[in-house]
């Protein structure tokens, strides 16, 4: 989860937002979304035990067509598009390690230095968890424990070493409007992209021991351990650096270092957290390629991505993911694809969670190893959050908001086409 939207976004929510009280509300109405997101899912989840997370939960409780969709987009956009925007974040803080990295532009083509460097990294972790499971998992446990680690740290100097700006963090009249304000809706696009990934253990439930009691442990401790970083992290963001220095900035992170530790040390953090941004790649790498070999298993025209390798790996399903991978990468715009991300991911996770309260009432007597606390209000708050969100970027982003519908439409030809020309889509299995 800890990865590009929380280094990179508060940038862009400035622009339009300029009370401390509404900043950092931004960041804990989004844990709130996700934390609620996170006790549905891990109900689904105990209840549909099978590695595929949207897909298999959407194709079994709608219509095999939207398990299609969900899939696609998560082969098309979802996995590859943030895997995309990190090796960019990556390339933006390098390049204030190394400022020639921007200039640099690499064989008299549009492509810098910058953008090299994550192509590089996306690569590197590709044939990493193209040779073994065990070694891609063993990677993301130490690269995720040295990142909280650091951010922790961080977060501790921070608060040590900031003099404080001129920012209100009370609950205010004007505070409140912010919080009310179209604007307000629309980072919460940029703050739900930056909690994407909460779950994403939903993906590789086939791969997990004892999902029924061990998924919702993983979700919801995983979420809540999150929050805490991203307002501890943002405040310290927030009272290092005055606004004006933020606005628009990619890489928030060393603008904020360096405003408290001064250029070298700026520097250095900048370097730690292009570092950082690799766990956050590989964790995409590692799980993005499962519902594509999912989505193989069910489908006849896609079979060819159903095979695994000896060492278990869905390899043609990981190579997949990356071409798609590099494409973003090597026609970046940074803003507009985290927008476009976000409203399309969003919009299937608020279907997902909906899908529970069908789920209950068509299946009322399916074993349910975990049931979702605090239901039905949980599911409703993430719904109600969720939907108001939506609702404004497609009236605030509409260019974003069309082309994530195009994608959808993409898809729906594709599905069409496929269950046209082939047998009917073998229906997964259910417990």
């Amino acid at each position: 989860m800890v990865g590009t939207g929380v280094f990179t976004s508060l940038g862009f929510q400035v622009l339009d937002i300029q009370s401390g009280f509404a900043l950092l509300m931004l960041w804990a109405v989004g844990g709130l979304i996700a934390l609620c997101g996170a006790v549905s899912y891990g109900e689904l989840a105990a209840a549909m035990p099978r590695s595929g997370g949207e897909y298999h939960y959407l194709g079994q409780i709608y219509h095999p067509a939207l398990g299609f969709l969900s899939g696609w987009v998560s082969a098309t956009v979802g996995f590859a598009a943030p895997t995309a925007l990190a090796a960019l974040a990556l390339g933006e803080y390098a390049k204030s390690v190394w400022p020639g990295l921007g200039q640099a532009v690499v064989a008299g083509t549009a492509i810098t230095g910058a953008s090299l460097l994550g192509v590089g990294v996306v690569l590197a972790l590709t044939l990493v968890h193209g040779t073994s499971t065990r070694a891609g998992s063993r990677l993301q446990i130490v690269i995720t424990a040295l990142k909280v680690a650091i951010l922790v740290a961080f977060i501790g100097a921070g608060l040590v070493a900031g003099e404080g700006q001129p920012l209100h963090y009370a609950p205010d009249a004007a505070g409140w409007r912010a919080v009310l304000s179209p604007a307000f809706a629309v980072s919460l696009v940029y703050v739900s992209y930056a909690y994407s990934g909460w779950n994403a253990a939903a993906y590789l439930t086939g791969e997990i021991q004892n999902p029924g009691r061990n998924l919702s442990r993983i979700l919801l401790a995983g979420t809540a351990i999150v929050l805490l970083l991203y307002v501890g992290l943002n405040y310290v963001f927030l009272r290092s650096t005055p606004l004006a220095g933020l606005k628009g900035q990619v890489e928030v992170g060393f603008v904020a270092a360096t405003s408290l530790f001064g250029a070298p040390a700026g520097r250095l953090a900048g370097g730690i957290i292009a570092a950082l941004l690799v766990s956050t790649i590989s964790s995409m790498i590692f799980a993005g390629p499962r519902i594509v070999q999912a989505m193989g298993e069910d489908l006849p025209a896609l079979r060819f991505f159903a095979a695994k390798s000896r060492a278990g790996v869905p390899v043609r399903a990981l190579m997949l993911q990356t071409a798609i991978t590099l494409a973003f990468i090597l026609r970046p715009s940074f803003k507009e694809i985290l927008v476009y991300a976000g409203f399309v991911l969003n919009l299937f996770t608020f279907l997902t969670v909906l899908g529970l309260f069908m789920l209950r009432w068509k299946k009322p007597n399916l074993l349910r190893p975990y049931r979702a606390w605090g239901y039905p209000f949980t599911p409703l708050i993430f719904l109600g959050l969720s939907g108001w969100t939506l609702a404004f970027i497609l009236r605030e982003k509409p260019t974003e908001s069309r082309y994530g519908l195009l994608t959808l439409a993409g898809g729906l030809v594709v599905y069409l086409v496929t269950t046209r020309f082939f047998r009917s889509p073998r229906p997964a299995p259910n417990p």
